[in-house]
């Protein structure tokens, strides 16, 4: 099955089960929000019922955090490829990379999946809330990502964990318009633009 793909109604094995269940449930995530989808609607994307999604889950908020699970051990798969290292040693090999190349690997992996960041864009703001069921999974995730960009390379003037966040806010900041206005906005364009003065370097300039 694709990403973000409807049910079949055929009937399937569990690892294959679970596996739809996760992708319907992104995609209703990241066109309505977590408190906008209920079981039944995943289960009825799946053409199954509410007892098997939760055969397999247990509860909506065990299905979340699986969804968010999943889909960042594929980003981690993903950057350690295009990096270039194991993906077991990722953050290590980071400690020896540039800065601005694990940048660029996350966002021209991004670049390739509009619909995942959508789906962490609309999370991270629900996930303000501490209430919701990822509010602290998101906290620690974020913090995973400003001490990755600390501990790369990088001839920034600046403390490291002061670093990470500016990083991350232009990161976010790019991809937030990017997502409003796909249509003008080449992603990897615009964060080689909007980080020229940062890293030092020209704009991109026509760079596949």
């Amino acid at each position: 099955m694709g990403a973000f793909g409807k049910g079949t109604g055929r009937r399937l094995r569990g690892e294959d089960r679970k596996a739809q269940i996760i992708d319907v449930a992104s995609a209703l995530i990241a066109e309505r929000g977590y408190w906008g989808i209920s079981i039944q609607d995943v289960a009825m994307r799946c053409e199954i019922t509410d007892t098997a999604v939760l055969h397999h889950f247990g509860s909506k908020e065990k299905l979340l955090l699986a969804v968010v699970q999943h889909r960042d051990e594929s980003d981690r798969r993903a950057l350690a490829e295009r990096l270039g290292v194991e993906r077991g040693d990722l953050y290590a090999a980071i400690r020896d990379l540039p800065l601005e190349d694990v940048c660029d690997a996350m966002v021209r992996r991004n670049a390739a999946q509009p619909e995942i960041v959508r789906l962490y864009t609309l999370l991270s703001a629900e996930a303000l809330q501490p209430t919701h069921p990822v509010h602290d999974y998101f906290f620690e995730r974020e913090q995973l990502v400003i001490r990755t960009f600390a501990s790369a390379r990088s001839t920034l003037g600046m403390e490291p964990m002061e670093r990470g966040r500016l990083v991350l806010a232009v990161m976010d900041g790019v991809q937030l318009r990017w997502l409003r206005d796909r249509d003008n906005i080449d992603l990897v364009a615009e964060w080689h633009s909007a980080t020229a003065t940062l890293f030092g370097r020209p704009p991109m300039v026509n760079d596949a």
